[in-house]
């Protein structure tokens, strides 16, 4: 697979000037290293951000094939790598493929992951055919994307059901057509989920504290959020957002910073 090509990203970031492609610092306080979801960018948290930017650092980063990151092909072991380097340690919080993304890098880089933060994501599909399925789709995806182009793709995904509760505005439809096709395929074949090793045994190892949060109106991701929770143990929490689908963090943006904040506060 073609790993690491493309931009490399940058080192630790010690400043919140610092002009690095790919990588935004907000605010101060304890740090807090977000990873977006599918067809998003760094700058796709919205006010979720804005609010644990009042007492926290946030270092927002392009996941690979995306944003300032689009030319860079990694799969989710190499990505996570790179995404780590980057992040450094903090709290991790990952949403949908970025939940993917960190859960990887909690296991492979424990030390840098004081708590990890999951919304709306999964640790893999076990069963090999409906995995090969997955890869299918998600290889047919790729081309369809190159095929009409980021725009008219991104109005498909947004059209989706599992989208149905996120507003216009909160959709940030604009944002995600900054991405490119190649960079989008990218993703899906390096890193989409029909690629992915099912992470489900490994996850009983997590040790750091790790909230799962999921919208209630999402029963695909609050039944995996559950399952997440039971496997990895005592150090895990759940928490539902009500009136909430798959982007808790845009639809009710207040309520998800509240419960990541208070849970940080006692953890």
């Amino acid at each position: 697979m073609g790993r690491g090509r493309g931009r490399p990203y940058a080192d630790h970031v010690e400043n919140d000037a610092d002009p690095r492609p790919g990588l935004t610092v907000r605010g101060a306080g304890p740090p807090i290293v977000m990873i977006h979801g599918f067809t998003q960018t760094r700058a796709c948290w919205g006010p979720f951000a804005e609010n644990l930017a009042s007492d926290h650092r946030l270092l927002m980063i392009d996941a690979p094939g995306h944003g300032d990151s689009a030319a860079l092909m990694a799969d989710l072991v190499e990505g996570a790598d790179l995404l780590a380097k980057t992040g450094g340690r903090g709290t991790y919080v990952g949403y949908s493929m970025g939940g993917r993304f960190a859960l990887h890098i909690a296991l492979r880089h424990p030390e840098l992951v004081e708590r990890l933060v999951l919304i709306s994501t999964t640790a893999g599909i076990d069963d090999d055919a409906e995995r090969a399925r997955r890869r299918g789709d998600d290889d047919a995806l790729a081309a369809h994307i190159e095929d009409i182009g980021v725009d008219v793709f991104v109005d498909e995904w947004l059209a989706q059901p599992m989208f149905s509760s996120l507003g216009v505005d909160a959709a940030l439809a604009g944002l995600r057509k900054a991405n490119t096709a190649a960079g989008l395929a990218s993703s899906l074949r390096l890193a989409g989920t029909g690629t992915q090793s099912p992470l489900w045994e490994q996850i009983r190892e997590l040790d750091m504290p790790v909230l799962v949060i999921a919208g209630a109106d999402d029963a695909k991701f609050v039944a995996s959020s559950r399952r997440l929770v039971e496997t990895i143990g005592s150090n895990a929490e759940l928490e539902i957002i009500p009136g909430a689908g798959h982007s808790a963090q845009l639809e009710d943006p207040t309520r998800t910073a509240t419960i990541v904040r208070e849970w940080l506060s006692r953890r």
